[in-house]
């Protein structure tokens, strides 16, 4: 009795699949015993594709080739070629979905321990979109090789992609600036930020918020579109702050001991540590004192070491004023009274019968009064 083709390719096919079934369990564990061996991990990724290589597709490659011995020519063979391709897309797929996840977890592992918790949340956005690209794919070559028209389905897919896009347009705008925050970088978690009228540190960068914490205490939420349209100071990667002090004098002040001023600022700035002095001039001539200028660098972005060196500065002056006799200045007003040399002067008429009041005895020509 003449067995038929098809038997014959069933038959084949199941050899085949305990063979393959067998193969990749033999290459896996040798895979696996190599990767032991090495420090890098991409034998291990290799072993876990092995690993991950389905069933259902070591039974389509068997039925694959079992058909093309048995069933030559038959039409048969063009469906279960159809079939064999179409499985071996979805395959693909999943091998490809897995070292997306494989790269997008180890990538969220890095930032955890380098203290960028927020580039996770965003890793997990990346891998999310790549794989539903690859799955899109997989289905329309999927579709097209069993014979379906895709022009239509992607033109449809495209309106209807393009309606939701102008719906969602806010989210996504959100959803892309936190991908430009990871790949661009202009700050991680923990630094400060100074937007517009919003100063805080940035406690986590999320797909569509990023959220700060005010240093009055409460958590502000700002979108990340916006927040990217913004100009964005970032006190953490401060080198060196350029700090401006301005100081006025008394007029009475000799002009020796103002050109000691400058060299004496610049002796007090020499004292602190992690400062660049710059310059120290006088600067103008105010309505009631002389002023200066004092400008220096400090190498460190710590706002309150900020403020203590100026402080210090800033009493050094006063003590060194002290010393030398010099006075700072404050907001004062001369009015100068001038009486008139004939007390007739501004009269229009005069009564013949009055005469002119005597000046006063002891009143002086004019005033001055501070």
């Amino acid at each position: 009795m003449t067995v038929p083709g098809w038997a014959s390719a069933v038959l084949t096919a199941a050899v085949l699949t305990g063979l393959f079934v067998l193969a990749r369990r033999l290459l896996a564990r040798q895979v696996r015993r190599l990767a032991g061996q090495t420090a890098s991990d991409l034998d291990d990724r290799a072993a876990d594709l092995i690993d991950r290589t389905h069933p259902v597709t070591l039974v389509a490659a068997a039925l694959q080739v079992a058909a093309g011995i048995w069933l030559a020519g038959e039409r048969l063979q063009g469906w279960v070629a159809t079939a064999f391709t179409i499985v071996m897309f979805v395959q693909v797929g999943v091998w490809v979905g897995y070292l997306v996840e494989a790269v997008a977890v180890r990538r969220r592992a890095s930032a955890v321990a380098s203290g960028h918790p927020g580039d996770a949340t965003a890793w997990t956005a990346l891998a999310f979109v790549a794989r539903v690209v690859v799955w899109a794919m997989v289905s329309l070559v999927a579709l097209d090789t069993l014979g379906i028209d895709v022009t239509a389905l992607v033109a449809g897919l495209g309106i209807g992609g393009l309606a939701v896009g102008l719906a969602l347009q806010n989210v996504l705008g959100d959803v892309f600036a936190s991908l430009a925050i990871v790949l661009d970088r202009p700050f991680v978690i923990g630094d400060f930020l100074v937007v517009d009228d919003v100063m805080g540190t940035v406690e986590h960068v999320g797909l569509k918020t990023t959220r700060v914490r005010a240093l009055s205490g409460e958590q502000i939420v700002l979108s990340n579109a916006d927040l990217l349209q913004s100009r964005i100071r970032n006190y953490q990667r401060l080198e060196e702050r350029r700090v401006v002090l301005s100081f006025g004098v008394l007029y009475e002040t000799s002009a020796e001991l103002l050109a000691r001023i400058p060299v004496l600022a610049g002796e007090l700035v020499a004292e602190q540590s992690k400062t660049r002095f710059d310059r120290a001039h006088l600067c103008r001539f105010g309505d009631s004192s002389v002023d200066f200028e004092l400008v220096y660098y400090l190498a460190d972005r710590d706002y309150n070491r900020h403020m203590d060196v100026q402080q210090a500065i800033l009493i050094g002056l006063f003590r060194r004023f002290g010393e030398l006799g010099i006075g700072f200045a404050y907001p004062t007003r001369t009015i100068h009274v001038r009486w008139p040399a004939d007390p007739l002067a501004h009269r229009t008429t005069l009564n013949p019968s009055q005469s002119p009041s005597p000046r006063p005895e002891g009143r002086p020509d004019a005033i001055a009064v501070e």
